[in-house]
């Protein structure tokens, strides 16, 4: 059965913004902590990319679109133009997708509606959505499989569920793809500190380093030399 025709739990966060729980997987797509603040904190502030006169973000798991509206709302209010690739092997239906609003400005809301009534009824292949804001490209495969643009981002945003459920995107051999389509001093970020992946993207060629949370949590920062 397709993970979509079962119900998607939802799950308030701590910082009153809502994720869901994946009905195959079950793990929520965002921190319990907040899951606007995971990707703000986490993704678009500690791979510096909320200071990036151009960002170009790599992401693994575009899951609900959280980051790419966090990015997004950054990208506008400065003004900058932003492109973003996104990896999806597990993708949502529309109906999920919008089942999940989040505090957007009015052009924010906008560019996500537009994606919104662009999204496929059976993904496969990939979305462009293109505009004077930039452009996000969201790529319905498994990147297992995939050749990342060589030397192309800016930000690595690493956010597949967890090697327990899904341990695909967290093999080495990803992580050597993405140490290639890192530019010089790209930053990747993730939610595990696991001591294995930490290994395993220092042996692909990142510096590594545990960096503070939420909480007690710790995060994983990775940067390209």
């Amino acid at each position: 059965m397709r993970p979509e025709l079962k119900p998607y739990q939802p799950l308030q966060t701590q910082d009153g913004s809502l994720t869901l729980v994946h009905p195959v997987f079950g793990e929520a797509y965002s921190s319990r902590h907040g899951a606007w603040m995971q990707a703000n904190e986490l993704y678009l502030k500690l791979t510096q990319t909320h200071q990036h006169p151009a960002p170009r973000v790599l992401e693994v798991g575009f899951g609900l679109g959280v980051n790419f509206r966090a990015t997004l709302e950054d990208c506008l209010k400065r003004g900058v133009f932003l492109e973003y690739i996104s990896y999806e092997g597990f993708p949502v239906s529309r109906g999920v997708l919008s089942a999940v609003e989040l505090p957007l400005s009015a052009p924010s809301q906008r560019i996500w509606a537009s994606l919104l009534k662009r999204w496929p009824a059976h993904p496969q292949g990939s979305l462009c959505l293109k505009g004077p804001w930039g452009r996000l490209e969201v790529r319905f495969e498994d990147v297992t499989a995939v050749l990342f643009p060589a030397g192309w981002a800016s930000a690595i945003y690493f956010d597949p569920f967890s090697p327990r459920v899904n341990p695909e995107p967290w093999q080495p051999r990803v992580l050597e793809k993405l140490f290639l389509a890192a530019s010089s001093g790209a930053r990747l970020a993730t939610y595990s500190v696991s001591g294995r992946f930490r290994r395993d993207l220092a042996a692909a060629g990142f510096v590594v380093s545990k960096v503070p949370g939420v909480g007690k949590k710790a995060w994983t920062l990775a940067e390209h030399p």
